[in-house]
């Protein structure tokens, strides 16, 4: 049914009825929870954080101790169970909705699963190849696991809150004549393209991936999205400046971050391969963010969040919603996590195959004048492994104008396989591998000069 038709069928009568008090309580009350939890600024401990920062982070202190045990064997029971599925079919696992989409993959995500699985059990039990469980390979994955079981655990049970009650159709109702000429997406992805930016980007992908599945972002927009908007957070961005010895000068560090975002944000989606991506939905649903004639853009945002909150279900709903979502993401990525970042970083620290490819771009960083631009290229690629090897190769550059550039590209590169990159493979989101090098190069070109300039006014 087109947008048109979609119109002509709205109530009217509902549209100028008065305000449902009842209703408005249930879309204010949740939704302001949501957005404090996912938005709202904190400052502590002499740095910003989120609410769900904050609580994610005294989980990982308070549970250090088993976290590594607690992810070891989740990824045994993923490994064991689908390779039971695969080789057994078993009818326990088949006829359940919720196991048969954790457990019954195609080969290649079963041979990776296992793969994931033996790679964990070497790194814990510190046995096996050191090419594996070394510092800079296995243990670095380990190590990001660990935090991100507790994200997804926070995260998971915290997001209904954030997307089921109003706050987007509200806020998508209010932003759109802003965010859909700007960024070609809807109104209603503002909220997750904020929660995107100033959260942690992992939990910007998973709202994303949400919306997508419920239907409210077309496979172009859920893809721009996650791969434009799923930007690091504020406290790590002062951690990579700390690591590089630029804290100093994080202020003009991260308004660099923020300028070249947005323009590569603006960008990339109006280009392929994003733009080539088809604007089709997973499934239909009668959300819309056309505003009937009459209807002021409030009165209309307003009614449309009633609405949502009002099908959004119950406490027990939200739980079952949060739980879905979590199992899916500790026995679907994490294994796969630990595969594909492990040999990712293989490649990177055992091979010079990003030397190599990363050739092109010396005389770029020389037009642009970078000092030691031999020695920063390859910093410049291998980002797309994962967003701390850039900064670790640039810790060596003697130039602080060129460990700015490093540090500010890594930051709006964002697009890395050992984290956000596999969550977006094994989503339902139309990109592979090879559509995500695309944007990451596409956003590094773009961003590069822009980063350069801002460099070089800052010096």
């Amino acid at each position: 049914m087109n947008m048109n038709s979609k119109l002509e069928q709205l109530n009217e009568s509902e549209v100028k009825k008065g305000t449902d008090i009842g209703g408005l309580m249930k879309f204010l009350i949740p939704s302001l929870f949501g957005v404090f939890i996912f938005l709202f600024p904190v400052f502590i401990e002499g740095t910003f954080n989120i609410p769900l920062g904050i609580i994610t982070e005294f989980l990982i202190s308070l549970l250090a101790d088993v976290l590594p045990a607690i992810v070891t064997y989740v990824i045994l029971i993923s490994g064991l169970f689908t390779l039971i599925t695969t080789i057994f079919k078993p009818k326990v696992i088949l006829n359940s909705n919720l196991l048969n989409s954790l457990f019954n993959v195609s080969m290649f995500w079963t041979v990776t699963r296992i793969l994931g699985t033996v790679f964990a059990f070497m790194t814990f039990y510190g046995v096996g190849f050191n090419l594996i469980n070394s510092e800079v390979t296995g243990q670095v994955m380990f190590g990001l696991l660990t935090s991100l079981i507790v994200w997804f655990l926070v995260a998971s049970y915290l997001m209904p809150y954030l997307i089921n009650f109003g706050a987007m159709e509200f806020f998508g109702t209010l932003l759109r004549s802003v965010i859909k000429p700007l960024f070609t997406l809807p109104g209603r992805s503002a909220i997750d393209l904020l929660a995107s930016w100033v959260g942690n980007v992992n939990v910007g992908v998973v709202i994303t991936r949400e919306q997508h599945r419920d239907g409210f972002y077309t496979g172009r927009e859920a893809a721009a999205i996650a791969t434009c908007f799923s930007s690091v957070s504020l406290p790590f961005c002062l951690v990579i400046a700390g690591m590089l010895n630029i804290d100093h000068m994080f202020l003009p560090l991260y308004l660099t971050i923020c300028i070249a975002g947005v323009v590569s944000a603006v960008i990339v989606p109006r280009i392929p391969p994003l733009s080539r991506i088809p604007d089709t939905y997973m499934k239909e649903n009668d959300y819309n963010e056309y505003i009937p004639e009459g209807v002021s853009r409030f009165k209309w945002g307003l009614d449309q969040a009633i609405k949502r909150a009002k099908d959004a279900g119950s406490f027990k709903d939200q739980v079952k919603q949060g739980t879905d979502v979590f199992l899916g993401i500790i026995f679907v990525l994490m294994p796969q996590v630990m595969a594909i970042g492990t040999i990712a970083l293989i490649i990177a620290e055992f091979t010079s195959v990003f030397e190599v490819i990363s050739k092109p771009m010396v005389p770029i960083l020389q037009m642009l004048q970078i000092p030691e631009a031999a020695e920063a290229a390859p910093a410049t690629i291998v980002g797309f492994i994962d967003m701390f090897i850039p900064a670790v190769l640039a810790t060596g550059i003697d130039a602080e104008i060129t460990r700015f550039v490093i540090g500010a590209l890594s930051l709006v590169q964002i697009i890395y396989l050992t984290e956000m990159g596999t969550l977006l493979i094994i989503s339902k989101i139309p990109v592979g591998v090879g559509r995500l090098f695309l944007v990451f190069m596409e956003r590094t070109l773009i961003s590069l000069p822009i980063i350069a300039l801002m460099a070089h006014l800052i010096y």
